[in-house]
């Protein structure tokens, strides 16, 4: 019979090492898996062949696998890719998810959704212990893929889809909370808002002609900002959307710029991340106004940008939040709350009330 050196390509397999060690296949197993169930001679034996033979062991992912344990959690990110690294709130969501892998030991994949049908087929052939879902649309088809792994998996920010558990803060009462502050002294009001579902059309829309908004995110801190607006008796038709086709400081200061240049100038801004409301600030510093007195600013998040910018905002922890998604979709849920903690910061791109 040839020797496994006979044929240079062929790559030497557990039962040619168990060949020429002298021992059963199960041995050899065992000497990779289990060490304590093999003798220190046997094992010596196996792996004088292993080296002798150029075998390099079983395979991580396949040991992995039959163990029913791969050691990596994946994040459906609903975004390309390079926003992961770009955008400062992914950044410091994934930088709690990491935080915990890091911790547990396991690995971080990235599964990014692109909006093609193979976006499905990606998720269901991922080869993850869990899922964490970066917030998406109500009609994601990615939401039923998650769901068939039978895998341990949780949606951050929403939506709520077959019992899938949701990690994040109460959007729609913080958003009235801040809505508060920045309509003080408004008479024309703008929301500078995320996209209304996957299409991500930019568009100005009055408030009682705002349709269907299938990202609950934006739904959400609408509907409270809404709630601000509309809790003083004044029509909801009077403030207006201004939908940001993404997250972008560039996209903000650009819609802005539009408003600021029309007829019906606002007079204060509500925007729904930092990122866009640091953009609308330059806007507003280029078209030569004062903040707050022409126009009154505010954004979300707390991002490492608003303290210096003087920027009245929401507090929470998306570094908190990826961490305890993380936990969630590793099978350790533990005490894991389902709301997380908010807070309105006021700086100095609002108007005090008086």
């Amino acid at each position: 019979m040839a020797s496994p050196g006979d044929h240079p390509s062929r790559r030497p397999t557990m039962r040619d090492v168990a060949r020429t060690a002298g021992v059963s296949a199960m041995t050899v197993s065992y000497v990779y898996s289990q060490p304590g169930r093999v003798s220190d001679e046997a094992a010596a034996r196996v792996r004088a062949a292993a080296h002798e033979l150029g075998y390099p062991g079983p395979h991580p992912a396949a040991r992995s696998l039959r163990q029913g344990r791969v050691g990596t959690l994946g994040v459906v990110l609903g975004e390309r890719l390079g926003y992961a690294f770009d955008d400062p709130q992914a950044a410091r969501f994934l930088a709690g998810v990491a935080d915990v892998c890091a911790a547990e030991g396991v690995g971080l994949t990235l599964v990014p959704i692109t909006g093609a049908p193979s976006d499905v087929e990606r998720v269901a052939r991922a080869v993850v212990d869990g899922l964490v879902v970066w917030t998406t649309s109500d009609d994601d088809p990615v939401l039923d893929a998650v769901a068939d792994t039978g895998l341990p998996a949780v949606v951050h920010a929403g939506p709520h889809h077959r019992g899938l558990p949701v990690v994040g803060i109460d959007d729609r009462a913080a958003a009235e909370a801040v809505g508060r502050v920045a309509f003080t002294g408004a008479r024309r009001p703008v929301v500078l808002g995320f996209p209304l579902d996957r299409a991500r059309d930019r568009q100005l829309l009055d408030g009682d002609a705002v349709g269907p908004v299938r990202f609950p995110v934006t739904r959400h801190r609408w509907e409270g900002l809404r709630d601000a607006w509309t809790g003083a008796g004044r029509p909801a038709a009077e403030l207006r959307l201004a939908v940001c086709p993404v997250n972008d400081a560039d996209q903000g200061e650009a819609l802005t710029a539009e408003l600021l240049a029309g007829a019906d100038r606002p007079d204060a801004i509500a925007a729904m991340s930092d990122e866009l409301a640091l953009g609308a600030l330059r806007a507003v510093a280029d078209a030569g106004l004062a903040v707050p007195g022409a126009v009154a600013v505010t954004g979300w998040d707390d991002s490492d940008a608003a303290e210096p910018a003087g920027l009245t905002t929401v507090a929470q922890s998306l570094r908190a939040q990826g961490a305890a998604c993380a936990l969630v979709a590793l099978g350790r849920p533990g005490d894991v709350p389902g709301r997380d903690a908010w807070r309105v910061v006021e700086r100095t791109t609002t108007r005090r009330p008086g």
